[in-house]
């Protein structure tokens, strides 16, 4: 038996606390990347079963790349645990359904620190760099790390987040991920402003921007695609605008799925442009999912992109993405689209590399181009991995 999960968590989250700007070398991420296939092929007996079917074995294991990818179908139906169940810490579940079941992925996470090693560095990086914030009579702190909370230098941003508290949805990871935020890239300055059974708050989120318009505060409003339209249909009943201090920046995280009203992508972020005084280009999407620990941000605070069209999301260093063809899995050349497999080592813990079903296309430069989601039948490629893996769980 190889190295146990809490050397290898302590190891990753060392690696991965040294921030999300610098890129790392392919030997690097490749050195580290293989180990962690490795202990995931001697500690999950049901992902090596299914790579064992597939050829893949810890003693015969050369390349990071050899990691058979699970589909993120399999989340819903079978436990994928690297390492003791009885030291899982927190099970976060996907938030809708897909293809007309009625069942919810789960994530199974043994090492919470380990995420919130993931989490903030690239937070940090995409929303929370930028000209510092220096109260009269104190020393600028510099920006060198991109950092957030006053400790750490950057913009002091106060977090607004349009998601319940964590403690009211334990098994939201956008929850716990905005919370973490608050606690240490805010300084604890914000709040949560939609409760799990209520909804928006709509009183207490006008009056908690105004304070801060008042004071000259920069905000970070940080939700998904949803809550933005029920706040925006509020604003509008109310004929109200907000010319939200300078450095103000907004997160939109997705969440359409499933629900009864949506809206095109321009249309949504002219509107919040429009109703908070933020340029487009300070309004940041982030693509994540419940089966990875990691995080894609459009780095436009750092490179502008004035054009949605333009925009691509990109990994942090611990992160790699293939394009795979939907059929074979075999990999697609820059450009081509095809299925987006994710490879992220903060899933130490479960599994590391994850077969989605959204569609995308990586450029020369590997910024990510997300195509929306397959539609119809599920694609070859995922059905049979997910029969593979199936044959194996029993």
């Amino acid at each position: 038996m190889g190295e146990g999960f809490g050397s290898l968590s302590d190891e990753l989250k060392a690696a991965l606390g040294e921030g999300a700007q610098e890129p790392w070398s392919e030997s690097r991420f490749g050195e580290l990347a293989l180990r962690v296939l490795e202990y995931q092929l001697e500690t999950n007996p049901v992902y090596a079963k299914y790579c064992r079917k597939r050829g893949v074995t810890a003693s015969t294991v050369s390349d990071w790349e050899d990691a058979p990818p699970v589909p993120t179908s399999a989340f819903k139906v079978v436990p994928l645990i690297s390492g003791d169940p009885s030291r899982v810490q927190r099970i976060f579940r996907t938030s809708g359904t897909t293809r007309g079941t009625e069942s919810r992925g789960e994530h199974h996470v043994l090492d919470l620190d380990l995420y919130r090693a993931s989490l903030l560095p690239n937070l940090e990086a995409h929303l929370y760099g930028g000209t510092p914030q220096v109260d009269e009579g104190e020393q600028p702190r510099g920006v060198g790390s991109g950092g957030g909370s006053p400790s750490r230098g950057g913009t002091r941003l106060r977090l607004l987040a349009l998601v319940p508290r964590s403690d009211e949805v334990p098994d939201s990871s956008l929850s716990f991920m905005l919370g973490e935020a608050l606690a240490v890239l805010s300084g604890g300055e914000g709040g949560f402003f939609v409760r799990a059974e209520e909804g928006l708050e709509v009183a207490r989120l006008r009056a908690a921007i105004e304070e801060a318009t008042a004071e000259d505060q920069p905000l970070l409003l940080a939700g998904t695609a949803f809550a933005f339209v029920h706040w925006l249909d509020a604003l509008a009943e109310a004929d109200v605008r907000f010319q939200l201090p300078l450095g103000s920046r907004l997160l939109e995280t997705g969440g359409f799925k499933g629900r009864s009203r949506t809206l095109p992508r321009l249309e949504l972020y002219v509107s919040l442009s429009t109703a908070h005084g933020v340029p487009l280009d300070q309004i940041v999407n982030e693509y994540g999912m419940t089966e990875l620990l990691s995080q894609f941000y459009e780095p436009v605070l750092s490179f502008p992109m004035p054009s949605l069209d333009d925009r691509a999301h990109v990994a942090p260093p611990w992160m790699r993405t293939r394009v795979l063809d939907p059929n074979t899995l075999e990999p697609l050349p820059p450009g081509e689209k095809g299925l987006l497999c994710h490879y992220d080592l903060a899933n130490a813990g479960s599994v590391m590399a994850v077969l989605t079903e959204d569609l995308g296309t990586l450029d020369a430069e590997g910024g990510l181009r997300v195509a929306g989601r397959v539609e119809g039948a599920e694609p070859r490629g995922c059905s049979l991995a997910m029969d593979d893996l199936l044959s194996e769980a029993r």
